[in-house]
């Protein structure tokens, strides 16, 4: 019997717009109702995911910026797991040398030098992965970003890293030239102690190797009373993996990369057909 139901935001329970379907709301809701419980396991900040929530009406719990920082589900910090400085600013130098633009995902919220490049770079990486979707609605959805405050603009990222005021928590790096991906992802391998993921094949996310989204599944059911048997976890990119491969039941989305499919027993349908709505509503028939 499932007790414990977690899923991804974007790719997953999220549209290429951003929003939560009616299907998938309802689902969640339904589950809960049950006595479920579910978590949002994202790679995003909490203001960036409380936003998304509680436009749609869905009060729960979230694991945050990987497994970096868990809430509960009235916004209460209940763990962390930030960086070292050192390690951050090492990981930021290496960013840097290999010209990858990146945002810095604090304590105190998300920070970007640069928001010509914060809309301009999403909006690219969004309209080559959603060709479907008008550019219009994917630049209003990245200029929210900034004009509802969920990034912030900084002049320069070494007040976080010398602040005692700030927690790292994450670097989320973007490109679309793969091959300075694929530099700075080497460089970033050198140093130890950092976990580094992606939840796209235009980013690369870096988080503190405590900081991950199994890692901070598995405490949140234990501190539930649930065993991870007892969860399903739903999942469409790498950054899915460590959740996806410690539950009883692993669900992949019908839009996940072929190796996230592979993982899992079980494939749903697509962001935009409400497969995380499905893979919930399957699961409480049975």
């Amino acid at each position: 019997m499932i007790k414990c139901i977690a899923t991804d935001m974007d790719g997953t329970l999220l549209t290429a717009t951003q929003e939560i379907t009616a299907k998938n709301k309802e689902a969640i809701l339904h589950a809960q109702e049950k006595g479920v419980e579910v978590v949002i396991a994202t790679g995003r900040s909490y203001q960036e995911a409380i936003f998304v929530l509680q436009e749609a009406g869905i009060k729960c719990p979230i694991i945050c910026v990987n497994g970096a920082e868990v809430r509960s589900e009235d916004g209460k910090v209940l763990s962390s797991s930030p960086l070292s400085k050192e390690d951050a600013r090492q990981a930021a130098l290496r960013l840097v040398e290999n010209g990858v633009y990146f945002e810095v995902y604090t304590n105190e919220g998300t920070f970007t030098e640069d928001e010509d490049k914060a809309i301009s770079i999403i909006t690219d990486i969004f309209s080559t992965a959603n060709p479907e979707v008008p550019v219009e609605q994917i630049v209003r959805a990245a200029e929210e970003r900034l004009h509802k405050g969920l990034i912030h603009k900084i002049d320069h990222y070494d007040l976080l890293f010398e602040e005692d005021q700030y927690d790292i928590y994450k670097l989320l790096a973007f490109s679309l030239d793969s091959e300075k991906l694929d530099a700075a992802n080497a460089a970033l391998k050198e140093i130890d102690g950092l976990a580094i993921s992606s939840s796209g094949s235009e980013n690369i996310e870096i988080t503190s190797m405590d900081a991950q989204k199994g890692i901070a599944l598995g405490k949140f059911v234990q501190s539930r009373g649930i065993s991870l048997e007892e969860t399903m976890a739903i999942g469409d990119n790498f950054n899915d993996v460590s959740m996806l491969q410690q539950v009883g039941r692993p669900v992949a989305m019908g839009n996940a990369v072929e190796e996230i499919k592979e993982l899992c027993g079980e494939i749903t349908l697509t962001n935009e057909e409400s497969g995380v709505g499905m893979a919930i509503l399957t699961v409480l028939k049975e």
